[in-house]
C-alpha cells in the first residue's frame, strides 16, 4: 500500500469523523411542544435535558452515567498517539524497506482500531441518554419527545438503521 493511499484513506477517515460531531452538536428534544437543544455546550452532553431530568433520581443517575461516558479516555487519546507516531516514523523512514511498511501498516491498523473502539463505546453510552429519558418520562410531566437521530432541521442524520415491528392483538 502506498503512502498516498493511505495518507488519503486516514483523510477520509477524520473527515468521516467531523461529519458525525456536526450531528451530535444539534440534537434537539421536544418538550411542551418546544424545541430544547439536547447538547447545549461542548463538554457536557445531555445538559439541555437536565432541567427536567434533575426531578426523577433514577433518570439524573443515567443522565450522569451518559455524561461520564462522553468524556474523553486517556486510553483512546494513547492509541491515537501511539498510531500517529508509527505513521509519521513510517513516512519519515528512509527508501523502501521492511520497517517503513511495517511503520505505516501497523500505525493504520492502531488508528483503525482506536476509532472503532471509540465509537463503539459512543453508541452504547448513548443508551444510558435514552435510559435518562425513558425513566422520567415514566413518572413526570411534560415528556421528553426525542430521536437521537434527527438533527435541528428535521431531518434524519446519515447512516443506516434497521428497525424491526411487532405489534400483537387478541
Amino acid at each position: 500500500m502506498s503512502t498516498f493511499r493511505t495518507l488519503i484513506l486516514l483523510t477520509q477517515l477524520f473527515m468521516l469523523s467531523d461529519t458525525f460531531a456536526v450531528e451530535t452538536c444539534s440534537r434537539v428534544a421536544i418538550i411542551n411542544y418546544q424545541e430544547v437543544l439536547v447538547d447545549t455546550n461542548s463538554t457536557e452532553k445531555g445538559e439541555g435535558l437536565r432541567y427536567h431530568i434533575e426531578k426523577d433520581r433514577t433518570a439524573k443517575n443515567y443522565l450522569e452515567a451518559y455524561q461520564e461516558g462522553t468524556k474523553i479516555r486517556w486510553q483512546n487519546a494513547a492509541l491515537g498517539t501511539l498510531g500517529t507516531s508509527m505513521m509519521l516514523g513510517g513516512i519519515l523512514t528512509n527508501g523502501n524497506s521492511a520497517r517503513k511498511q511495517t511503520l505505516l501498516i501497523g500505525g493504520a491498523t492502531l488508528m483503525m482500531i482506536n476509532f472503532l473502539v471509540a465509537k463503539t463505546l459512543e453508541s452504547s453510552n448513548e443508551q444510558n441518554l435514552i435510559k435518562a429519558i425513558e425513566e422520567y418520562n415514566k413518572r413526570n410531566l411534560p415528556k421528553i419527545y426525542f430521536n437521537p437521530e434527527q438533527k435541528a432541521d428535521g431531518t434524519l442524520g446519515p447512516g443506516v438503521s434497521l428497525s424491526v415491528n411487532k405489534t400483537w392483538s387478541f
